[in-house]
């Protein structure tokens, strides 16, 4: 095989996309060549023989890959409209993510994400996450619920402050923030004690949030100056801490008073010319005395006093020291340094406290979080009118009474609920006929997206959902098209196909839209019925699929099985005459459901309901005219499809045909008109080889 041929092999096993995936990958491939697995005797040219790969997931996590993800649109990012936030990234477009992010603080955001991009098959887990929505939404719970959501704005990004402590970087807004931080964390302890400690993310809290955030606050509120920090822009410290640093700013804050009285004793002394001058104080050179520079002072030789040692020209004003400033020097000190190094070791004292305590920082992030993802999911379920969903090991498959699509229901103007089953007695294929544009893909989309978010531990729209053991999500339902891939669409289609055939089992749901359609008729309906046959002969191992085709031949032509599916496989080895598993295998496989549609004169009037039954048309004719095609297009593409289907031939169109012999032998009569017949070197013969005999065969 070539490169490209191993690449095209390897990308319905390999996800691509997955950067961690493919690294780790080939981290084993390089870790079995280098202790040459089962090849250790062998000469070195021989390679270790990789026969094939198998994915393996953690425990209770649900396998989803990045198409369907896109072609559910639980993740959608587009570019700002901002023009000064275009280069900043992308922002959230209509997603399910983007509806159901009502969380109030960045780590819960993240926690929300992370909880989409690891569903779970865990009830318990699951189940916790229920108890807490189903508690918000009751009505008297509402204003606790509110109250819990403004405290949970205030938590912040902590570990970024534990990160720059432990660094000693950080700056005076970390302080308020980690005030502020910690002291919203005590009121979400305090409310959550109130709460019922049967819900373990309550009890969590109330105890978990321990004393240790109370001395936190507690030092940072008697330590911190928050606004002598702000105005100098660094960590200052609040009075009676320290009695030398209270003494040291007593002294700089009666500085003015005192140097003035220094200064008009330092002028007695001083030539009779300088008119006044001013002792000052510069923090890490001291005190200096300053002298306007007089109009005979134009060299640097005459800047020089007696008495006096000259220091530097600044703004027309000298500066010099003193016998006086040098005492002062000796007596007082720098000040300013001595009290910014003292309140900058009591800093690095608090921030040793509240790093010794940094565990339930982290945690109150933690739970913080996971509150602030359910309060938000609640948020949700109540605008939307979600119900809780139920989890049934023992069921394989979903059942699904009156759902919705939960992004198509906030852009239309009325929705259709649907209800969806597979398993037990409805089979385990379900094969969705209708015509174009009546809600096949909708149906398919509301399935995947109702079972992915009760495997997240939200509640769902439909009145009721009762989720199987679901372990994959499996879609076919659109095209992610890349010149990047190299792929063409068909290849692209097959390549999710595939990793459906490969890795789908018996709890897995798989959505396939359109199968086939990329390519010839007849060889992609061959492919959705090989496809489909493959799946029933697996027999009880056959994952939960729902297809949409318009592939009405499918039925038509009766490629796919009918009755249960024991006939199929016959009985396998191991089975007990009266078992559940022979009960799931005499079961119906298949089902047929079509989208429901009543036809009043020319037009089409779509209901959007699934209900039994096959399709007898796809009604493109009428797609097409709201599309805006031409009418004569429209009936002649009937015309044809009607005699492919009674398998006559196909005719021209006689209209068509007359004008264009009209057109041609008009334009033969201007060419012979504008001939000169009187000319003597016209050649008739001439004309009638390369004019006349040529246009005979488009007139006659």
């Amino acid at each position: 095989m070539t490169t490209t041929e191993k690449i095209l092999f390897l990308s319905s096993i390999i996800p691509f996309d997955c950067l961690l995936t493919v690294r780790a990958l080939g981290g084993l491939l390089k870790f079995l060549g280098r202790r040459r697995i089962g090849v250790e005797l062998e000469d070195y040219n021989v390679s270790v023989p990789i026969l094939g790969f198998k994915k393996f997931v953690l425990t209770h996590l649900v396998s989803i890959d990045q198409d369907t993800y896109s072609v559910l649109q639980i993740f959608k990012s587009e570019s700002h409209p901002s023009v000064y936030k275009v280069a900043s990234g992308l922002k959230e477009g209509l997603s399910l993510f983007g509806i159901l992010n009502r969380c109030h603080c960045k780590w819960g955001q993240k926690l929300l994400r992370l909880w989409f991009t690891r569903p779970t098959h865990d009830l318990g887990e699951l189940n916790s996450r229920l108890d807490v929505i189903q508690f918000f939404l009751l009505p008297q719970n509402l204003d606790m619920a509110q109250m819990l959501h403004r405290l949970l704005g205030h938590i912040k990004n902590v570990p970024l402050i534990l990160k720059r402590m432990k660094l000693s970087h950080t700056k005076v807004s970390d302080w308020q923030v980690l005030y502020k931080t910690v002291y919203s964390a005590l009121g979400l302890r305090d409310a959550c004690r109130s709460l019922p400690q049967s819900i373990q993310l309550f009890q969590d809290i109330a105890q978990e949030f321990s004393d240790d955030l109370h001395h936190i606050a507690s030092l940072i509120g008697k330590v911190v100056d928050f606004e002598g920090s702000l105005a100098e822009n660094r960590f200052t410290v609040l009075p009676n801490i320290d009695p030398e640093i209270d003494e040291k700013k007593r002294r700089l804050m009666g500085l003015p008073s005192f140097l003035t009285e220094v200064a008009r004793k330092e002028l007695e002394n001083l030539d009779s010319r300088i008119p006044s001058c001013s002792v000052i104080y510069i923090p890490l050179i001291g005190f200096l005395l300053c002298i306007p520079r007089l109009p005979f002072m134009v060299e640097a030789s005459d800047f020089e006093i007696e008495g006096l040692d000259f220091m530097f020209l600044s703004e027309e004003k000298l500066h010099y020291r003193s016998a006086r400033t040098k005492e002062l020097d000796a007596l007082l000190g720098d000040l300013h340094c001595d009290i910014r190094d003292q309140e900058t070791l009591l800093m690095y004292q608090l921030q040793c406290q509240v790093l010794a305590r940094a565990a339930v920082l982290t945690r109150v992030l933690d739970l913080a979080s996971r509150l602030d993802v359910l309060l938000a999911l609640a948020s949700a379920a109540r605008d939307y009118g979600y119900s809780r969903p139920r989890y049934s090991p023992q069921l394989l498959g979903v059942r699904i009474l009156n759902g919705r699509h939960p992004l198509m229901e906030l852009c239309a103007r009325t929705f259709v609920p649907n209800s969806a089953e597979c398993g037990r007695d409805k089979g385990r294929i379900k094969v969705i006929t209708g015509p174009n544009s009546s809600g096949k893909s909708i149906y398919l989309k509301q399935v995947g997206l109702i079972t992915f978010m009760a495997l997240v531990g939200s509640f769902v729209p439909a009145e009721e959902a009762e989720i199987g053991a679901v372990d994959a999500i499996f879609t076919r339902i659109h095209s992610c098209e890349s010149i990047s891939l190299g792929l063409s669409t068909f290849m692209i289609d097959l390549n999710q196909v595939a990793k459906a055939v490969n890795n789908a089992t018996k709890q897995s749901l798989v959505l396939i839209d359109e199968f086939g359609k990329g390519t010839n008729t007849v060889d992609g309906l061959a492919l959705l019925a090989a496809v489909l046959r493959h799946w029933l002969a697996l027999g009880p191992m056959c994952p939960h699929i729902f297809v949409a085709t318009n592939f009405l031949s499918l039925v038509q032509l009766q490629l796919l099985p009918q009755g249960p599916l024991v006939q199929y496989l016959g009985l396998a080895k191991g089975f007990r005459a009266g078992s559940r598993e022979i009960d799931d295998t005499l079961s119906p496989c298949i089902s047929f459901k079509t989208m429901e549609t009543c036809e009043d004169g020319d037009d089409l009037v779509f209901f959007y309901q699934v209900c039994e039954g096959i399709a007898n048309a796809s009604h493109a004719s009428y797609t097409a005219a709201q599309a805006g095609l031409p009418g004569n297009l429209i009936a002649r593409g009937k015309e044809v499809s009607d005699l492919i289907r009674s398998g006559k031939p196909i005719k021209p169109v006689k209209e068509l045909l007359k004008e264009k012999q009209m057109e041609n032998c008009q334009t033969l009569v201007d060419k012979f008109l504008k001939l000169d017949l009187e000319d003597p070197n016209l050649d008739l013969d001439i004309f009638m080889s390369q004019e006349v005999l040529p246009a005979a065969t488009g007139i006659l």
